[in-house]
């Protein structure tokens, strides 16, 4: 599954890229699709901020992005950090009150605002105080006017940028007026983007995995999560009235489960229940391999002198397979896991003795018996001994199996 945008270059008056306007586009072609605009906009933010993590698209740099006024009134912008976004509201948004509370309290939490193809007019001048960018459309808006309205408020913090930018006598006739910033043809047209994106389904399974990354499992964001995957809320009573057929009363709820497993527990069965989820179109190896490997390295962790974090030697061996899991590669997705470094280091570079152990645990998985000797030397187990907790792994991952 594939996500496209186009992205086009925001510059100052040094010709210095401080952002990028994102366009959601809806193919390869680099032309915006028949859409209407609060889809467009969830989809550009769902398919490459949602599922990536990160502000990759942007390279690191600021991400305009148009609202319509819906997207606004819902609080949508409110889903991401402040420093991340320019939210430009859109010129057919209507001046209203409402309106006016929602830009001020975006503004009062730190998002920077900005008004697109801006047209002067009285019923905008309430807005300018929590305003950071205005962007004048230099094929509308003649340039003296824009000029005029820059002067009359050269004391105000704002910044004006001038879009459609297509010549350099326009470049320069707009510094010469006062704008700060520039965007347009004459620097680059809008640069087409593709990336691969997450399913609905790994992206649920990513964000329940963000909870057992936790020093302390947040019930209730766990319990919205899953609550949102009709799937995977069932899987998960599933799993828990398996484990509790002596009760009385069969649990019924998620919150129930939430009770009665306790946190260690519901890690346990996060992991479980949302590995198995995101597998669902994979071969069923991968659910088991990937527990299976989870489980040795939590056993192996018990016997190295000093005792390795169980839980951590758990998620090592869990995330393992995650680049398998979610199609997309370890050094992208374990960024987006608040894991602890020893953890990443593990997983991404093979480092430290988790590193060792995962090295231990993937080389007994290829029979290549030279690593499994060098891994167990650097670790000090003897080579029997993983044998022996490797068949107590297989036999735990088979019970697991027939819970499913």
């Amino acid at each position: 599954m594939y996500s496209y945008l186009a992205r086009q270059p925001v510059l100052d008056r040094e010709k210095t890229t401080i952002g990028y306007e994102l366009l959601f586009r809806d193919g390869p072609k680099n032309c915006f699709p028949d859409v209407p605009p609060e889809e467009a906009t969830n989809r550009l933010l769902l398919n490459n901020f949602f599922s990536n993590g990160s502000n990759d698209v942007c390279s690191g740099k600021l991400a305009f992005v148009n609202f319509p006024e819906k997207s606004l009134l819902k609080g949508t912008p409110l889903l991401f950090p402040s420093h991340t976004f320019v939210i430009e509201v859109l010129e057919d948004c209507t001046p209203s009150d409402t309106l006016l509370e929602t830009v001020r309290d975006l503004y009062q939490r730190g998002y920077q605002i900005a008004l697109d193809d801006f047209n002067p007019s009285v019923e905008w001048n309430r807005f300018l105080p929590f305003v950071h960018i205005i962007k004048f459309d230099l094929q509308l808006t003649p340039i003296d006017k824009a000029r005029f309205f820059i002067r009359r408020h050269k004391d105000k913090p704002i910044q004006f940028l001038a879009e459609k930018v297509e010549t350099y006598a326009e470049f320069k006739e707009a510094k010469a007026a006062g704008f700060h910033l520039f965007q347009g043809y004459f620097f680059s047209k809008p640069e087409m983007m593709q990336q691969k994106t997450l399913s609905p389904s790994a992206l649920t399974t990513l964000r329940l995995y963000q909870q057992i990354c936790q020093d302390v499992v947040n019930f209730d964001e766990a319990e919205e999560i899953i609550a949102t995957d009709l799937s995977l809320s069932y899987k998960l009573l599933r799993h828990v009235n398996a484990i509790t057929s002596n009760r009385a009363v069969p649990i019924s709820s998620f919150k129930q489960a939430l009770i009665y497993l306790g946190e260690e527990r519901l890690r346990r069965f996060i992991s479980f229940v949302a590995t198995s989820h995101v597998t669902r179109d994979k071969p069923a190896s991968l659910y088991c391999l990937s527990l299976q490997r989870a489980h040795l390295c939590e056993l192996l962790a018990a016997d190295i002198s000093p005792k390795l974090n169980g839980n951590r030697a758990f998620l090592t061996g869990l995330f393992s397979m995650l680049d398998s899991l979610l199609d997309q590669p370890l050094d992208v997705l374990i960024p987006m896991l608040p894991l602890d470094i020893t953890i990443q280091d593990a997983l991404i570079h093979r480092k430290g003795k988790l590193g060792y152990l995962l090295s231990l645990v993937c080389a007994y998985d290829h029979a290549d018996w030279d690593q499994v000797d060098t891994m167990c030397s650097k670790l000090g187990l003897e080579s029997e001994h993983v044998a022996n907790r490797y068949l107590e792994s297989l036999e735990w991952v088979t019970s697991i199996e027939e819970l499913q």
